[in-house]
């Protein structure tokens, strides 16, 4: 765990060095604040309820494009200048090099995520609001960032070029974040039951509405899981 916890380090200095941390905290609380309190006909004011609904959404949205931008250098940018193989010759295994890339990404949305704790307050101010499911929004946020990251690791692990596993990542990811759902409305019965329930979508809003079942965490777990072992996988048959 030290091993990873280095890299994660390694990873989020080279995060703000880049000025990639910078522009996507910036980026992110600025578009989900605008939408929040001033967007169209859909902001607090309009709504006139004491709720982030708004801002759950447009942030559920923002992370899907945000992630993969993250994500796509840390494993391809280390395979096109050669670095990945000195790293892999250094007594660290795969698992806590990728580990580690996985926390620094998630330490990252947990700062920009934590930086929009005002919307929570200021609402919260200004009428009676559900905290419960409040919080409860921002864990699902969080576990969808994680089943995305995973995936992103895993489409950097499989190219050098960062445009390349961006486009890829953000191809998988509109499956899991809309295609399911639509797709499942087609089928009936345990076809339809099996695209719903590979539907990010739903997990998400079942979690951000306050109700946490094992099912949505056994959900984003198991994408997490996966999405690491394919990005292990990948490294492995690459360099062994």
């Amino acid at each position: 765990m030290k091993q990873a916890w280095v890299v994660c380090t390694k990873e989020l200095n080279s995060f703000f060095d880049s000025l990639m941390a910078s522009i996507v905290l910036i980026i992110f609380i600025g578009f989900s604040g605008f939408f929040t309190w001033f967007g169209f006909s859909s902001n607090v004011f309009f709504v006139d309820q004491a709720n982030l609904g708004v801002f759950f959404g447009v942030a559920y949205w923002s992370l899907f494009f945000f992630i993969p931008a993250l994500t796509m250098r840390q494993i391809a940018e280390e395979i096109r200048s050669g670095t990945i193989e000195m790293l892999l010759t250094k007594p660290i295994q795969r698992t806590q090099i990728l580990l580690g890339k996985f926390m620094a990404t998630m330490l990252l949305i947990t700062i920009a995520l934590a930086l929009t704790l005002p919307y929570y307050f200021t609402v919260s101010n200004i009428g009676k609001i559900d905290h419960y499911a409040v919080w409860c929004g921002y864990l699902g946020l969080l576990l969808m960032s994680g089943a995305y990251t995973s995936i992103g690791l895993f489409c950097s692990s499989i190219s050098k070029n960062q445009i390349v596993a961006f486009l890829i990542s953000l191809f998988i990811g509109i499956f899991f974040h809309f295609l399911f759902d639509m797709i499942a409305s087609g089928f009936a019965g345990t076809v339809g039951e099996i695209l719903t329930y590979m539907s990010v979508t739903n997990h998400f809003d079942s979690i951000s509405r306050g109700v946490i079942d094992s099912k949505d965490l056994i959900y984003f777990a198991s994408i997490i899981f996966v999405g690491l072992m394919a990005a292990d996988y990948t490294l492995a048959k690459r360099y062994n």
